[in-house]
């Protein structure tokens, strides 16, 4: 917010007797409001639109002047649902985004308030705030998997401080659905915390029925970005839920749901948003919300239309548009310059008042974040031969990426290495301080992976893969040489390796960097037979239980379907 100083200061600006510090002059600029293009001038001082409209200012002494003539000028983009840790970090991910229109992220707070004290997150979050781009967050009621000490960590005494952040939007999102229909009090507590702090809450509700939409919807949960299907989206309109639509990389159904959309006349585009939904590095190569955009003119939905599902349609959601998603005295100086309308990568970005991209060149306007708080990947133990004891009778096969179900075992799980001609491995969940592990086989993850690890997975826990027992542990020796990643280990070598230095679950290296990495190590994979979508995904959820069927979790091999451990972990 501004000074009162600094307001007066503005004030001056429109009275003649001071200048602005920027004027864009000649724009043809998307009114958010009147669904139209305008002509005019847009006055700028710092970080803050001062004027749009027709008028220039009296004093322009010490004013920048930039002349869009031919330009097209739209509010800078909104990613409504960002998870910043892909193995990405929200600096270098908001950095890449930012260069290509994505100036505010609404993001995912699970990593941080697992891993850190609220004092530490919150000093975090005050460091990215001083960025050239506009952080907003969620407040996580459930953690996405099965943990021992769940109701200490997620209770509304631990959530309430994030629910009274200005720059907390949302709880949610909302995976443990199931438990509040079954009469979860912490859940329905924090809830309720969220609506009498004025707090959005965001479901997750794959697949859900029309009564479960219903049910959800009395409980309080106000929007929903799980609909896969033109039916689905209507589905949760009837019902009053904000709708967001997705574009990633296991769950491309932006396209075809907006062509559906447009083909059957639906006149809703105005309560529609779109999401990237937290896709991995290289998903993001040909861009982020200016991707979603493409994917909308593309499908026919009219350009207006596409633009504010990118901006007004989220700021007016989550009452933002004093700051953001229009063009208009007050707000945000946040503006995408473009070719025309139907190019929706900007030549030139302005965020906060800061360029962050002029003349199609990205500048170097983001200042490092100390990433120190989130600690260092060290594990102060040893794996040893017992440590290697696979003995259960079932195990786990991959339906695709991330789905699940168990399978009868009939391999001889004594032996040191298992064989090629079959796509079953072991598999080891093992916790990163070393109290404990879950052991049994993967099957149809790969056929020819002799040792594979990563400290990267939803809980930061390791995950050991492989057909050789020895290559396994030298993958994990090797992550801990150096400091957290992945890493491929054949005959007896490291031939693939991604670091993650930061906290062993998050890259240092700018985007661009990180998908020539992710590449390398999916390619690596996929020759050795992994066949699935997205191998960094399989490791992410591995451990989540909003989604079928069995999971490998910090408490044991846990039955979503029936909600029990099967086999519980072993102490070490």
């Amino acid at each position: 917010m501004w000074t009162q100083e600094e307001i007066y200061e503005q004030i001056q600006m429109i009275n003649g007797s001071e200048s602005p510090s920027l004027v864009i002059t000649n724009a043809t600029y998307l009114h958010s409001i009147y669904k139209k293009w305008l002509t005019g001038n847009i006055w700028i001082h710092q970080d803050r639109i001062i004027y749009a409209g027709e008028e220039m200012p009296e004093i322009t002494k010490q004013t920048e002047i930039v002349d869009a003539t031919g330009k097209k000028i739209v509010p800078g983009y909104i990613e409504p649902h960002v998870h910043p840790f892909q193995l990405y970090n929200p600096q270098t991910f908001a950095e890449f985004a930012g260069a290509l229109g994505t100036t505010t992220f609404i993001s995912d707070n699970l990593t941080f308030f697992m891993g850190l004290e609220n004092k530490e997150i919150f000093s975090l979050l005050d460091q990215l705030k001083e960025l050239p781009f506009s952080f907003y967050w969620w407040a996580r009621m459930d953690s996405q998997t099965a943990l021992p000490n769940e109701a200490e960590q997620f209770n509304p005494a631990e959530i309430k401080p994030w629910l009274l952040r200005e720059d907390v939007l949302l709880a949610g999102e909302l995976t443990a659905w199931p438990r509040l229909l079954a009469g979860d009090e912490n859940i329905f507590a924090t809830m309720q915390a969220a609506k009498e702090t004025s707090k959005k809450i965001e479901g997750h509700l794959p697949g859900a029925s029309e009564k479960t939409l219903a049910r959800m919807k009395l409980l309080g949960v106000d929007g929903d970005h799980e609909a896969m299907t033109f039916e689905e989206v209507k589905a949760r309109l009837l019902h009053g839920y904000a709708v967001t639509i997705r574009h990633s990389s296991i769950r491309p159904d932006l396209p075809h749901i907006l062509k559906d959309i447009v083909d059957h006349k639906l006149n809703a585009f105005d309560h529609i948003m779109m999401t990237t939904d937290g896709s991995t590095p290289s998903f993001h190569a040909d861009g982020v919300i200016d991707k979603c955009i493409q994917a909308a003119l593309d499908a026919g939905v009219p350009p207006i239309d596409a633009y504010l599902m990118a901006s007004y349609n989220v700021a007016r959601y989550y009452n933002m548009t004093d700051m953001h998603g229009l063009i208009a005295t007050g707000r945000y100086a946040t503006l995408n310059l473009l070719e025309d309308e139907q190019h929706p990568v900007p030549t030139d970005v302005l965020s906060k008042g800061v360029w962050l991209k002029r003349d199609g060149q990205a500048m170097e306007a983001f200042p490092t974040v100390d990433w120190s708080s989130l600690g260092q990947f060290n594990p102060q133990f040893d794996l040893n031969e017992e440590d290697f004891t696979f003995d259960h009778a079932f195990g786990i096969e991959m339906v695709n990426d991330v789905i699940t179900k168990p399978y009868e075992i009939m391999l001889d799980l004594s032996q040191e290495t298992l064989a090629n001609d079959h796509d079953e491995s072991f598999i080891m969940l093992l916790d990163r301080h070393g109290s404990w592990r879950v052991n049994t086989l993967i099957k149809g993850f790969a056929a020819h992976v002799e040792g594979f690890a990563t400290s990267y997975s939803n809980t930061g826990d390791v995950i050991l893969i492989g057909k050789n027992k020895k290559s396994m542990l030298q993958a994990f020796n090797e992550i801990k040489r150096i400091g957290g990643g992945m890493v491929l280990i054949e005959q007896g070598e490291p031939i693939v390796t991604l670091p993650l230095p930061i906290g062993g679950g998050l890259s240092n290296e700018p985007v661009e960097v990180l998908m020539e990495q992710e590449i390398m190590l999916k390619s690596a994979l996929k020759e050795r037979g992994y066949h699935h979508t997205d191998a960094v995904y399989t490791f992410l959820f591995l451990q989540s239980t909003h989604l079928p069927y069995v999971r490998m979790t910090p408490i044991g091999i846990y039955d979503v379907m029936k909600n029990k451990v099967l086999v519980p972990v072993t102490e070490r």
